[in-house]
């Protein structure tokens, strides 16, 4: 019958239709290269969604990899860094200069761990955050060409920071300095807490942190690299016999070195080096003593106060410098008071226990 044959042709017809408006053509609508649209064509076979796929899902899912990679390469870099900054820190040493030694290695380890970690985590967000731009159709050969162009800017422009970092570079290569050194750096000096390609942090005795560009350090003087020194200068008076005070010293110093709280501190067997200075009213001789980085103040202080208990025991003196104090009395008559000279003359006085003279 003519309407069930028209009846039969439209609803064989419907499904196609639906499927034509649904699909489009049957040619893939995906760019070649295009990965995630393909997929999503082969397998939705929806325009459009084929067509959006790229952006909604493609693009995210390129820069989360790509984040998630840079993160991954630093982590591994950075293991890297930990472990040959522990490899530094390794080593035979001698028994007495092991502590000393080793407190070093580690400040070293740990000042090119923090510059080095710094330095790889610049690249990897330089060249991530490259690879990022280029995923979201930004055209990065300009970005890279004009990375030559930056730095002529950067040497015209910024002269200052480029000596910074370079300063910074050659301090941190040469070992100049480390964290938890006590350095001089002229103007400012105090113990490193922080060292970077651009400028060093330090603390003063007074608490008072100074921050000192790279560039500016025209001299460095290391207090604590390796090992340092205690030098005491012992003033005796001119009447005691010298070759008996620096017997005693001797033995005072060497004592110390025996000690097992402070002699652990000392590195080699203390020096009196002999008379130092004829002062005007004593004599000075010099003791030396060796020590660990960062211990000689602490071994000085303890040497002094030995010294001094062992010379008043062997009864030598410590002689200390006099003064002459002039006391006036203003004895004045009354007559005086109105203008007239005073009665009485100005008398000396002397105090200190070491005798007049």
């Amino acid at each position: 019958m003519p309407g069930t044959t028209l009846t039969a042709l439209f609803a064989s017809a419907l499904p196609a239709a639906l499927a034509s408006a649904t699909t489009g053509s049957g040619a893939s609508p995906c760019a070649e290269g295009e990965q995630t649209c393909e997929l999503m064509w082969d397998w939705f076979g929806n325009r459009t969604l084929a067509n959006w796929s790229d952006v909604l899902i493609g693009k995210p899912l390129a820069v989360l990899g790509l984040v998630l990679g840079g993160l991954l390469v630093r982590w591994v870099l950075h293991r890297l860094v930990d472990r040959v900054a522990l490899r530094a820190e390794s080593g035979v040493l001698p028994e007495r200069v092991e502590s000393a030694i080793a407190a070093r290695r580690k400040q070293r380890a740990a000042t090119m761990g923090g510059v080095l970690k710094s330095i790889v985590t610049f690249i990897v967000v330089a060249v991530v955050g490259t690879m990022v731009l280029s995923e979201f159709g930004v055209d990065i050969a300009p970005i890279i060409a004009s990375a030559g162009i930056l730095g002529i800017a950067l040497g015209f422009g910024a002269q200052s920071l480029v000596r910074d970092f370079l300063a910074g570079v050659f301090i941190f290569i040469e070992d100049q300095y480390g964290v938890g050194d006590v350095v001089d750096l002229g103007e400012a000096g105090g113990t490193v807490e922080a060292v970077t390609l651009r400028m060093t942090r330090l603390r003063d005795i007074e608490g008072t942190v100074w921050y000192v560009p790279n560039g500016e350090i025209v001299r460095v003087g290391n207090k604590s690299q390796n090992w340092s020194r205690a030098v005491v200068d012992v003033n005796v008076g001119y009447g005691e016999d010298l070759a008996r005070v620096q017997r005693v010293l001797r033995e005072v110093a060497h004592d110390l070195r025996e000690d097992d709280e402070v002699g652990r501190y000392i590195v080699e067997e203390p020096e009196v080096t002999g008379v130092e200075m004829l002062a005007a009213d004593s004599v000075t001789v010099r003791v030396m003593v060796k020590t660990a980085p960062l211990e000689q103040w602490a071994v000085a202080r303890e040497l002094r106060q030995r010294i001094k208990a062992r010379f008043d025991h062997e009864g030598i003196e410590i002689p200390f410098a006099q003064r002459v104090v002039w006391h006036r009395e203003d004895r004045r008559t009354p007559d005086a008071a109105d203008g007239g000279a005073p009665q009485g003359s100005p008398a000396p006085q002397r105090s200190g226990a070491a005798g007049e003279g």
